[in-house]
């Protein structure tokens, strides 16, 4: 989700600016024009700190906090509390600290008139999952039932994110490992031994040559060669969190080697999930793909989810109008068309998911078997060839003075 500055008109002749949140420059506009308001611009609201720090969005409750107050807070409804004295008690007792000056805001809301679900929207740190699940049960009359399908979805989803870290964690250490053990050795140890053999006169070979033209350089200018990469990586990031930035980027990784696939899969299990608990919840489909789409972390696939959205509301399948999308693998169409013909769309999308999710888990698994000895091979390579550069002139030594 981005934020854009729109110069907006209202039907009295006021012109005024707006910032509003959305995927796209299209979306904003839309949700403008759904308000009533005249659209006269629409630009990217772009801020270097905020994109930084990461607050360019309203805040996020972290996850193992929201799960418990939903489980809580279900707990109470179903015990006959009403919903209104039930977030009292939260708001007053939340397991987690920072979460009850959220709900406080949600109870006055409440307390003022609105509905959950439209006081949710309005404090800005719910889920728009959520809130649209919220706002099926009201409809429905059946909180409880859409909030437990919910809290099984948020159970699963961070069971799975949680899996995944978990199998990343070795790779990433050996990596990190790498990289401080070159960067010990090139801009230390070498700059150390290169004084040494110029103290002593001795001709250095060209291996060890072509290290010290690297290395000394590197320690001479790390401070400066540090800031600049602090820059690129600190451009890089604001860039990627753009739109331009995040559906380039996303382009790019479905065609990493092993990866990619595993990545785009990854993806794929998330939306099927969350519309399937959307579609269960009693949301319309239509509304179901629009709330999906921004829940999924990757642009491309929200931008392409989006636009399947528009081509079901034309009165097009769902199948077909992700098949255009050209990302959603031939298995997952095939089942979700039968979904579609028996009627059972949201049992089938959670069948698809479960499917994908334990593809991804397995086929990750079995990469990082490989990974992990490889960036080995690697380390001990490169720290071998550092280190035999590092000793080469002192064998010639010995060869010379035994001579």
């Amino acid at each position: 989700m981005g934020q854009y500055v729109c110069k907006v008109g209202d039907t009295s002749g006021r012109i005024f600016q707006q910032v509003e949140t959305a995927q796209s420059e299209g979306e904003a506009r839309q949700k403008l024009s759904d308000q009533g308001y005249h659209v006269f611009s629409v630009r990217i609201h772009f801020d270097f700190l905020s994109q930084l720090s990461g607050k360019a969005s309203a805040k996020k409750i972290a996850l193992n906090d929201f799960l418990i107050f939903n489980q809580q807070f279900n707990t109470l409804v179903k015990a006959g509390l009403p919903i209104l004295k039930a977030l009292d008690l939260l708001a007053e007792r939340a397991a987690a600290p920072r979460l009850r000056p959220v709900l406080q805001d949600v109870r006055q809301r409440v307390r003022e008139g609105a509905l959950l679900s439209e006081a949710l929207a309005a404090q800005g740190s719910f889920p728009p999952v959520y809130v649209t699940v919220i706002a099926s049960g009201e409809r429905s009359g059946n909180l409880t039932g859409v909030l437990d399908q919910y809290i099984s979805y948020l159970r699963i989803s961070t069971g799975f994110k949680k899996e995944l870290i978990t199998a990343l964690i070795y790779p990433a250490i050996l990596v990190v490992a790498v990289i401080a053990t070159m960067a010990f050795l090139v801009t230390y140890a070498l700059p150390q031994f290169a004084k040494l053999y110029q103290d002593l006169g001795i001709q250095l070979p060209a291996m060890t040559q072509i290290m010290l033209n690297i290395a000394v350089p590197l320690r001479d200018y790390l401070l400066v060669i540090l800031a600049a990469g602090a820059v690129v990586a600190a451009g890089i990031f604001v860039w990627t969190r753009s739109d331009q930035g995040a559906l380039a980027i996303d382009r790019i990784r479905p065609k990493v080697p092993v990866f990619g696939d595993i990545w785009l899969k990854s993806q794929i299990s998330q939306f099927l999930r969350t519309l399937s608990t959307l579609l269960a919840g009693g949301t319309p489909l239509v509304a179901g793909l629009e709330t999906s789409s921004q829940a999924i972390g990757s642009r491309l696939i929200a931008t392409s989810v989006q636009a399947a959205a528009g081509k079901v509301r034309e009165g097009r399948t769902l199948h077909e109008s992700l098949a255009e999308t050209r990302l959603i693998p031939d298995l997952a169409l095939e089942m979700i068309e039968v979904g579609e013909a028996s009627g059972a769309l949201s049992a089938m999308l959670t069948s698809v998911a479960e499917f994908y999710e334990e593809e991804v888990s397995t086929r990750l698994q079995r990469t990082l078997i490989w990974v992990s000895p490889a960036i080995l091979v690697v380390m001990a390579v490169v720290v071998g060839f550092i280190l035999i550069s590092l000793y080469l002139p002192l064998f010639s030594l010995q060869v010379g003075t035994g001579g």
